[in-house]
């Protein structure tokens, strides 16, 4: 009569996820991109270490979209000029990886990409204060008048 429990708890997961994608501001969308292909790629580490290969091509392939329809999408090349040139060629780069190591099974190929990926992930995250990343007009400064 009813579906099973784990189909209840994948449904309530992803509409906590979805709730959290609607509340965050542009700055943590990206902090969950990150993460989402962090973890994509943990799960290829796994698949490649127990040779699942299956499992592997799934993650790769997820940790691949989510850096090219995410990461390198969200980027204003305009606003961002060189920074954001630096950072596409950089996501390019990983893509590329990501693809040397589904093909040859190497887990430090996956490894590296994973390093770059936490490297950027913590630059992001040491400017979540600041009033640009939250989306806030920074509060006047009354002291001077």
């Amino acid at each position: 009569m009813f579906g099973s429990r784990q189909t209840g708890v994948h449904a309530y997961a992803k509409v906590g996820m979805e709730t959290g994608v609607v509340a965050a501001s542009p700055h943590k969308l990206i902090v969950m991109l990150f993460d989402g292909a962090l973890v994509a790629l943990n799960s290829a580490l796994g698949a490649i270490r127990s040779g699942n290969i299956a499992e592997k091509g799934k993650s790769l392939s997820k940790a691949i979209l989510i850096i090219d329809s995410g990461l390198r999408a969200a980027l204003d090349k305009k606003a961002g000029g060189e920074i954001a040139e630096g950072l596409d060629s950089l996501y390019e780069y990983m893509s590329g990886r990501l693809l040397t190591a589904n093909i040859q099974s190497d887990a430090a190929v996956v490894e590296e990409v994973q390093r770059l990926l936490i490297e950027l992930r913590d630059a992001w995250n040491a400017i979540a204060d600041t009033p640009a990343a939250t989306g806030r007009p920074q509060p006047a400064n009354f002291a001077s008048v």
